[in-house]
């Protein structure tokens, strides 16, 4: 037996979530369709560990897992076996022995989302199952400016929805970048993890500020307040991308980089 680590692309619309509903087998999960495929190319049953649980309708095109395996297969094996049964929806794009001390979720030292906002006053037709939208002009600038002070160590309560299982609110966020396209706005946000609804609840606080409803210094206001009920609400789940999971070198783990144009705008 030996541990092995994938990566993984998939579009979240048609799923639960990306972890598998143990009492209810008839709801589709991402991580149901991904033991099935490991398993099928195993030929024996696999249980995986993700590096982000992701809610339903968030994609990912840098999602990283692990699992162990006893078949003697080569790397390409892996691939292209498991996306021979897979989805269309859901694709493994590499595949890597690890050492035993790897844990996807565990190893992980850094986690980058993307939000993608398609900002007009037309609904978009294409995409959309892809793309937030927000009718209300934005300014990217603002929203940028005010998102910097949430850079550091921080409690981050007033962006944790309930339901939220972490023992802790406390997170270090690495880097925020707020940048315009056209029509387009990326939110590009790595910390070392994120509470439950976190990315959605700040962006959710961004519109309200780049809106124009709110000044810049109330995104310091509502970190400040460590209450959700201060906060504003949820940006829907359909423009948020787990879009890369960062670790130490020794694992040799190459992040995900899409060549697909919206997830790089800005």
């Amino acid at each position: 037996m030996y541990k092995l680590a994938l990566g993984i692309e998939y579009v979240g619309t048609n799923y639960s979530g990306w972890q598998r509903q143990v009492q209810k087998s008839q709801i589709l999960s991402v991580q149901a369709e991904i033991e099935r495929a490991i398993s099928y190319v195993a030929n024996h049953k696999v249980s995986t560990i993700c590096a982000g649980r992701t809610d339903a309708g968030v994609h990912a095109y840098g999602q990283v897992v692990h699992c162990e395996v006893m078949a003697d297969r080569s790397m390409h094996g892996w691939v292209f076996g498991c996306n021979s049964v897979l989805p269309r929806d859901i694709r493994v794009l590499w595949a890597k022995i690890v050492p035993e001390d790897f844990d996807a979720r565990r190893s992980a030292i850094a986690r980058q989302y993307k939000y993608i906002v398609y900002n007009s006053k037309m609904r978009p037709g294409l995409l959309y199952e892809y793309l937030a939208w927000h009718y209300r002009a934005l300014d990217a600038e603002k929203m940028h400016v005010a998102a910097q002070d949430w850079l550091g160590v921080h409690d981050f309560s007033s962006f944790r929805s309930a339901g939220c299982q972490s023992l802790s609110p406390v997170r270090d966020m690495l880097s925020i970048q707020v940048c315009r396209s056209g029509e387009f706005i990326t939110f590009d946000i790595t910390a070392n993890a994120f509470l439950y609804h976190m990315i959605r609840n700040m962006v959710g606080v961004l519109f309200e500020i780049g809106g124009g409803k709110k000044p810049v210094a109330w995104a310091k206001e509502v970190l400040a307040v460590k209450n959700r009920s201060k906060a504003s609400i949820t940006a829907p789940a359909q423009g948020l991308y787990l879009a890369g999971v960062r670790y130490p070198e020794r694992f040799q783990i190459v992040e995900c980089k899409s060549g697909l144009w919206f997830f790089n705008q800005g």
